[in-house]
């Protein structure tokens, strides 16, 4: 069943309760199909996977139905989920890519259509941490959803991915002490990822959230760190609606989402 909802000045939130195989989608009345290409649609919640809600509860052929480009990951959070025109691949933890089948789950992800409707010009190399910094504030705001896309030759990529988990799962915290970290040299890619603003702490990862895929689909993962270039064009998709769909089984209903895990979020994604 289709729940419509008009969308005025500022930001759409709507939230859709997914089941473990029927999913509800929304539309928004200015729009004559189900494909909403200025909405980002997230599955479950970052603080969810942060207490180890990592079960899959939306398949990536589904996932597709609401984008063709995105970021998240996989059932038992078997490494990590990037979506680039269309194609939905799996960073994993031995340090390879793989494309995906549409019947592997999701626990987490966010995806839009990404139409670029700005772009921004990188005037000095940049490290992870000023990158994040100093192209925050050159957004026309910061309480906006944004996708973010870059294509280059990087100086350095440092990436990582955390292998299968096995139940009872851990939390994300001791999951990344597992990680696998992989640090590339004057690679050329494609950086996938969101910026999402401060109030969505507890939905998403506040401020800049980035995967990377090399151009031969060999390499990539989570971006720890990395060295943006000079001259870089960063392109922005604006996506002033939001979309989420939530488990309504499983771990989830369960989880203590009441806590403020920021803290223990920064320490895995940094």
């Amino acid at each position: 069943m289709d729940h419509k909802f008009f969308l005025g000045i500022g930001l759409a939130i709507v939230l859709v309760f997914a089941g473990a195989s029927v999913y509800t989608h929304f539309v928004k009345t200015t729009v004559p199909d189900s494909s909403d290409h200025d909405t980002a649609y997230q599955v479950s919640t970052i603080d969810a996977l942060v207490l180890g809600v990592f079960d899959g509860v939306q398949p990536v052929g589904e996932l597709k139905r609401h984008g063709d480009f995105g970021i998240g990951t996989f059932e038992a959070l078997d490494g990590e989920l990037i979506m680039l025109d269309g194609v939905v691949y799996q960073a994993k933890a031995d340090g390879h890519i793989y494309v995906v089948r549409d019947n592997l789950t999701t626990p987490f992800a966010t995806v839009t259509y990404f139409s670029g409707d700005q772009a921004v010009v990188t005037e000095t190399p940049m490290n992870l941490s000023v990158f994040s910094s100093d192209m925050e504030k050159r957004l026309p705001t910061g309480n906006m959803v944004y996708a973010v896309r870059m294509h280059g030759t990087f100086p350095l990529m440092k990436v990582r991915a955390i292998p299968a988990q096995q139940k009872p799962y851990p939390t994300l915290t001791e999951a990344a002490k597992n990680q696998s970290v992989y640090t590339y040299t004057d690679t050329t890619g494609t950086i996938v990822g969101f910026y999402t603003p401060v109030f969505f702490k507890g939905l998403n990862v506040p401020g800049y959230h980035l995967h990377f895929i090399s151009d031969d689909k060999t390499t990539g993962g989570h971006i720890l760190d990395f060295t943006v270039p000079a001259n870089t064009t960063v392109e922005y998709d604006i996506t002033p609606g939001f979309a989420m769909g939530l488990p309504t089984s499983g771990d989830f209903t369960g989880a203590d989402l009441s806590q403020d895990l920021s803290s223990d979020l920064a320490k895995v994604e940094k």
